[in-house]
């Protein structure tokens, strides 16, 4: 069976209009990756775990944050891998400076037998949609497109 993630899109209205919240993966090999490399905070869901619990708690793990409000569903997106994405829009604010991710730790340099830690995500930042769609992994886009439809539809609270 594939793995699901579950994670949580953050948005808010700024004065250029629409904004959405990404977090940039941690790690040497994402360090000078940019377009294409953000990502919602997300992560994989537990065994037995409720997929909005851990959207909810893969944002604290990655952002240091708790986010309150609407909790709205987004269409799911199936990557390439075949790994399930569900996501949840939620109208809020973080300050990116305020950003406290979690470690892992990985071998690095490959090979050299050194464990390093590393931050799950190294910074976090809020775009404007067309900004985030060269941003975010490719195959996360289609959640802006659902944030957008449910937006129009009424479903997500302006």
């Amino acid at each position: 069976m594939k793995k699901a993630s579950a994670g949580l899109l953050l948005y808010r209205r700024a004065a250029g209009g629409l904004q959405v919240m990404l977090v940039h993966p941690g790690g040497p090999y994402w360090a000078r990756k940019d377009l294409g490399a953000w990502s919602i905070p997300k992560g994989e869901i537990e065994p037995g775990e409720e997929p909005l619990a851990a959207a909810r708690r893969e944002f604290e793990e990655e952002t240091g944050a708790r986010v309150e409000g609407e909790f709205v569903p987004l269409e799911p997106v199936r990557l390439r891998s075949g790994k399930l994405i569900q996501a949840w829009a939620v109208r809020a604010d973080f300050d990116p400076a305020a950003l406290r991710s979690n470690q892992f730790t990985m071998e690095w340099p490959p090979r050299s037998g050194e464990q390093r830690s590393f931050p799950e995500a190294d910074r976090a930042g809020w775009f404007g949609i067309d900004e985030a769609r060269e941003k975010i992994h490719p195959g996360q886009a289609p959640l802006l497109d659902s944030l957008l439809v449910r937006l129009r539809d009424g479903g997500a609270s302006e």
